[in-house]
């Protein structure tokens, strides 16, 4: 089958080199000197799983890629709107588009029964340009759990797990998220497919939408933020919130709140990607992970004060660090 990664960093970088190691046809879309190295030496991965290189396709214009099975963006929430035009090339009439994007999905309501089927989300698709030129009818949902870095253009490290869920906006088990799976299987990912991908995607929401924008705050890591009482207690109301949000779109959240946090203490000292995004200077996923979901609340008339307050915070520190692209 023919790939193509858009957005080849860290986890686009990840899934590629392990499909083309498996004998996948993989062309990798990146910029700049990662794409110059890759094009030059390869894509050399470390860490979680061993150490190998390998030379699949690379090029910054779809155009020279063409059509294919599946495009796997991997892209920040914020740059795929702007990117959603250029894609045009790599869309064949039955291409699929596999978004490995953070944050509460463009597509989260398309097909869904009730008074929000179809409904659009401004504020993680403005212009409505990723509904309009890529197509909620392409789309399979992935929720991404691999914690992966570029550290050197050209080259990135695998920090842990190797899990990533997928489903379908319709929760069937459709032929083609069947043979993603299996392609992603034999790459050496767990690639489970979901029945109710929502779901998945917001037990993933529930802990970012609290720890992300409070560690980038504070500097705190995950454990350090779950076992302050008082940073606790912040982490446990917003995500109260984002849970009867959830309830109200007929999502049951499958663990009590405190074991969700407990789970989030339990990977360590670890900072979240939002954090990191700030200490190393680049945009935040701010609106994707924060916002949609106040957003989500005034839909479904749900009051979300500590949401609001902490989304409000975090973003004026993004602004005023030139990190904030909304």
């Amino acid at each position: 089958m023919k790939f193509c990664i858009y957005g080849a960093g860290a986890i686009g970088g990840l899934i590629g080199a392990h499909l083309a190691r498996s004998g996948e046809d993989v062309t990798l879309i990146a910029r700049g000197a990662h794409l110059a190295a890759m094009r030059e030496n390869g894509l050399k991965v470390t860490g979680h799983g061993g150490d190998f290189t390998v030379k699949p396709r690379v090029t910054e214009d779809s155009a020279e890629a063409g059509p294919q099975d599946f495009v796997i963006v991997a892209l920040k929430a914020h740059q795929v709107s702007a990117i959603a035009e250029k894609m045009k090339p790599l869309l064949g009439p039955e291409t699929a588009v596999v978004m490995a994007v953070n944050g509460l999905p463009w597509w989260y309501f398309y097909g869904l029964d009730g008074p929000l089927k179809d409904r659009r989300l401004p504020i993680v698709d403005p212009g409505n340009a990723q509904w309009t030129h890529i197509g909620p009818e392409r789309v399979i949902g992935c929720v991404v759990y691999p914690a992966a870095e570029v550290v050197a253009p050209g080259e990135l490290r695998h920090v842990e797990n190797d899990r990533f869920s997928l489903g379908e906006p319709s929760n069937e088990k459709t032929e083609r998220v069947t043979a993603l799976s299996r392609a992603l299987m034999a790459a050496g990912f767990k690639a489970p497919v979901k029945t109710d991908i929502r779901t998945e995607i917001w037990v993933k929401l529930w802990g970012n939408v609290a720890f992300n924008p409070i560690s980038a705050l504070t500097g705190g890591t995950l454990k350090g933020i779950a076992e302050d009482p008082g940073t606790r207690a912040v982490v446990r109301g917003v995500m109260n919130e984002a849970e009867a949000i959830a309830n109200k779109l007929g999502v049951t959240m499958p663990i009590p709140v405190e074991k969700r946090i407990d789970g989030a203490a339990g990977i360590g000292e670890h900072k979240t990607s939002m954090l990191q995004d700030f200490e190393r200077g680049r945009p935040v996923e701010l609106d994707a992970i924060v916002g949609a979901v106040a957003e989500l609340g005034r839909l479904v008339q749900v009051p979300t004060p500590m949401i609001d307050t902490i989304y409000a915070l975090a973003k004026h520190k993004a602004v005023k660090a030139g990190l904030y692209q909304g």
